[in-house]
Order: C-alpha cells, then sequence, then structure tokens
C-alpha cells in the first residue's frame, strides 16, 4: 500500500464515505465536465488505495472535491510539492525571453528569518555566515538562499568596487566550487568571471588576476576604488564565482566629488 493510497483511504473512512459514495459524486463531476476521467468506479479506488495505483489529474481533483480538500496537499502525498518549483525552475532554461508564471501560487519558502546582529550594511558581507536561523515564509524568489550548493553576498552600500556592474546593496550568488581564477576566455566585461574574495580586512567582490604569488584584485574601470595586490593566498582567499545577483535600479545618481573635482556614484540617502 502506497503511502498516498493509504492517506486516502483514511481520510475517506474519516469523512464516513463508502467507495460507491465516492463513484457517486465522481460520476456527478464528470458529467458536469463532460469527461469520464473524472468518474472513480470501486474498483479503480480500491487499486488507488490498496495496491500503489497513481490516480490520474482528472481522478485526483474529483478526490480533493470529494474529501474537501487542497489538491496540492494531495500531490504532495505522491511526492510532488509545488514550492519546490523554485528550487527547480533553473533547471530548465528556455532560449527565448518569456514571462514566467511558474511561482505565482507558491506558498511557503525557506528564507532567513534571523541573521547576525554584527552585520554592517556599508560593508560587503558573505551573507551566508551571517543567517543563524531559516525559516518557512511566503516569499518564492528568497527559496534559493536555502540551497547549501552556493553562498550568498552582499554588496555594502560603500563598496563601490564593481559599479556600475555591481551596484552597493545587491545581493550576490556564488559557486563555491568555482574558486579557480580563469585566465582569460571571455569576449567582453559581461562574460568576465566576478569573483568573490575574503581578505584579511573584509570581502571584497572584483575581478581577479593571479600573478606567480599575488592576486591583483581588480575593479570595474568606471569605479573610483583603485586595484591592489595581495599575497595569494595568504592574503585573499577565492571564495568562489560570482554566479546571479539581485539588485535594485536606479537609486543612484552622481554627486559633486569636491576632492577630485568628478563626479563620482553615490547611494541616496
Amino acid at each position: 500500500m502506497s503511502p498516498g493510497g493509504q492517506k486516502l483511504r483514511i481520510l475517506r473512512e474519516k469523512l464516513g464515505l463508502t467507495m460507491r459514495d465516492v463513484e457517486a459524486t465522481s460520476s456527478q463531476i464528470a458529467q458536469k465536465h463532460t469527461n469520464d476521467e473524472f468518474a472513480i468506479p470501486p474498483s479503480r479506488l480500491s487499486d488507488i488505495e490498496t495496491k500503489g495505483v497513481v490516480p490520474s489529474i482528472y481522478r485526483l481533483y474529483s478526490l480533493a472535491v470529494i474529501y474537501r480538500r487542497d489538491i496540492k496537499e494531495l500531490l504532495t502525498w505522491y511526492g510532488i510539492d509545488l514550492n519546490d518549483v523554485v528550487a527547480d525552475v533553473d533547471l530548465a532554461v528556455p532560449p527565448r525571453s518569456h514571462f514566467s508564471g511558474a511561482l505565482a501560487n507558491i506558498s511557503s519558502v525557506q528564507m532567513p528569518v534571523r541573521s547576525d546582529p554584527s552585520f554592517d550594511p556599508r560593508r560587503t558581507s558573505n551573507f551566508g555566515r551571517l543567517v543563524e536561523q531559516w525559516g518557512v515564509v511566503p516569499m518564492a524568489y528568497l527559496e534559493q538562499f536555502a540551497t547549501r550548493e552556493f553562498t550568498y553576498g552582499y554588496i555594502g552600500s560603500e563598496d563601490l568596487t564593481m559599479y556600475p556592474i555591481l551596484p552597493p546593496g545587491s545581493f550576490v550568488q556564488v559557486d563555491e566550487s568555482k574558486n579557480k581564477v580563469m585566465d582569460g576566455g571571455w569576449r567582453s566585461e559581461y562574460e568576465r568571471p566576478i569573483y568573490f574574495v575574503e581578505t584579511r580586512t573584509g570581502h571584497i567582490c572584483c575581478w581577479c588576476t593571479i600573478s606567480r604569488d599575488e592576486v591583483i584584485l581588480q575593479p570595474h574601470p568606471l569605479s573610483p576604488v583603485a586595484a591592489r595586490s595581495l599575497k595569494y593566498p595568504n592574503q585573499a582567499e577565492i571564495i568562489g564565482q560570482v554566479v546571479g545577483v539581485a539588485m535594485r535600479l536606479g537609486v543612484w545618481r552622481p554627486v559633486f566629488d569636491s576632492s577630485s573635482g568628478q563626479k563620482e556614484p553615490a547611494a541616496l540617502n
């Protein structure tokens, strides 16, 4: 007996319904929708409850209606949790741009509910190390933060290293398996790998170049931050490559820098 079938039988018996009752009501549903697939004969219901037969989508709908349960709950009894769509949707990569409604009905996800109180939004940080507790909340697009395959970084409000590609306040997804600096192979700055680096003074998100026993931390050409060289790996550790980013748009404006006489990007307060 499958767990799903056993639960359906227990639910039916709790409601005081016989197999004939289910047959009669499902026949009415089938007649209303002019589709016999909604009907559930007693022999088929017996197979579902005792022999592990998986009900069709039509019969599962009838059972959800007759037993007064959410069809999403019945799906979980057969190993289909619609909340898993958030984690699985990235496995399919259609070649054309499109509108996605895959996450519209997600009810709950895992996301941080308690963080380290020492978190300073001005500094770039390894966000994964700051989360003290994960909890279930109804915010679907943050489900990816619960995965253990990646770590997550926060670009501090005062960190302009990769501006304007990665503006301050951005969240970055870091693949820790890609912690070896690539030497060429990209066609533009948008394809050049960006790395999340931990130094003795904190974290930094930047382009990297390895030269003998040194790593050069290279900012974006439009950034006011200067490049610097550190001993590798004693003074700098490559945590991984940035493979995803979440950012807000339209929250920056140029301000006058009296020291240089130039306009530099700064956060709106």
